[in-house]
C-alpha cells in the first residue's frame, strides 16, 4: 500500500511527520514524500527541510493521500498543479486525509463538498465556502475522507486510520512503542479550554486567512 505525504513550501513539519510516524508504520506500507519538484522542501520555520522523494507526477495513484497544513497552504489554494493532482489521486485512492489546514486544500479541490470535516480551529470558518460542514472534533471520518484538527492531531489521525487498516492491537502497539501518552503542562490545547484572552488574541492576528 502506497502512502503519499504531500509537501509544499512552508508546510508545518509535525503535520507531515505525525502521520509518517504512526500511519507510516502500516505493515507493508511504501511511504513517500511528494511535491511538485523532488528535493528538499522547507517547513514554516525555514530552518527545517524534508526531502520530497518523488514529484507529484511520479505518484499518480497512491492508496492513501496525506495533505499537511501550515502557513504555506494559502498560496497553494490556487495552485492548479497541486489541486489537479489531488483530484486525480482521490479518484483512485482508498483514503484521502489531511491534517490542520490541509483540509482547506482538499476542500479547494472540491473533495469535501457536502462532507463533515475539521481543520485548525482558526480555519474552521473557511470550510463552508467550499461546501464542507465544519466540526470541532479532533479527527473526523466521513466515508474515505479523514481530516484532523490542528498540528498535533495528525498523530491521532494516523493512529485512527492505522487501527482501521491493521487492527486495534496493532495501532495500540504503535502508540505504546512511540510512547504517545500526552500529559501537557497546560490545559490550553483547544479554544474551549484556553484562556479567552489568548483565543481572541490569536483570532485577531490569525495567519490562516484564506483570500
Amino acid at each position: 500500500m502506497q502512502i503519499a505525504i504531500v509537501l509544499y513550501d512552508r508546510f508545518t513539519a509535525l503535520d507531515a511527520v505525525g502521520p509518517y510516524e504512526t500511519l507510516g508504520r502500516l505493515p507493508g506500507a511504501d511511504t513517500v514524500f511528494v511535491a511538485e519538484r523532488s528535493g528538499p522542501v522547507r517547513t514554516d520555520t525555514g530552518h527545517l527541510a524534508i526531502t520530497a522523494d518523488r514529484t507529484l507526477a511520479d505518484v499518480p495513484s497512491p492508496d492513501i493521500v496525506v495533505v499537511p497544513g501550515g502557513p504555506g497552504q494559502s498560496p497553494q489554494m490556487e495552485n492548479q498543479v497541486l489541486l489537479d493532482w489531488l483530484r486525480a489521486a482521490d479518484a483512485t485512492s482508498t483514503w484521502t486525509t489531511s491534517v490542520c489546514t490541509g483540509s482547506l486544500l482538499l476542500a479547494a479541490a472540491g473533495l469535501l463538498q457536502g462532507r463533515r470535516a475539521t481543520s485548525h480551529w482558526l480555519a474552521l470558518d473557511q470550510l463552508p465556502r467550499f461546501g464542507a460542514e465544519p466540526t470541532g472534533e479532533r479527527v473526523v471520518v466521513d466515508g474515505k475522507y479523514v481530516t484532523a484538527a490542528g498540528v498535533s492531531s495528525g498523530i491521532d489521525m494516523g493512529l485512527t486510520l492505522l487501527g482501521t487498516l491493521a487492527g486495534d492491537d496493532y495501532a495500540m502497539s504503535v502508540q505504546l512503542l512511540t510512547e504517545y501518552d500526552p500529559q501537557p503542562p497546560y490545559d490550553a490545547g483547544s479554544p474551549r479550554k484556553a484562556p479567552a484572552r489568548l483565543v481572541e488574541e490569536w483570532r485577531a492576528k490569525s495567519r490562516f486567512i484564506v483570500s
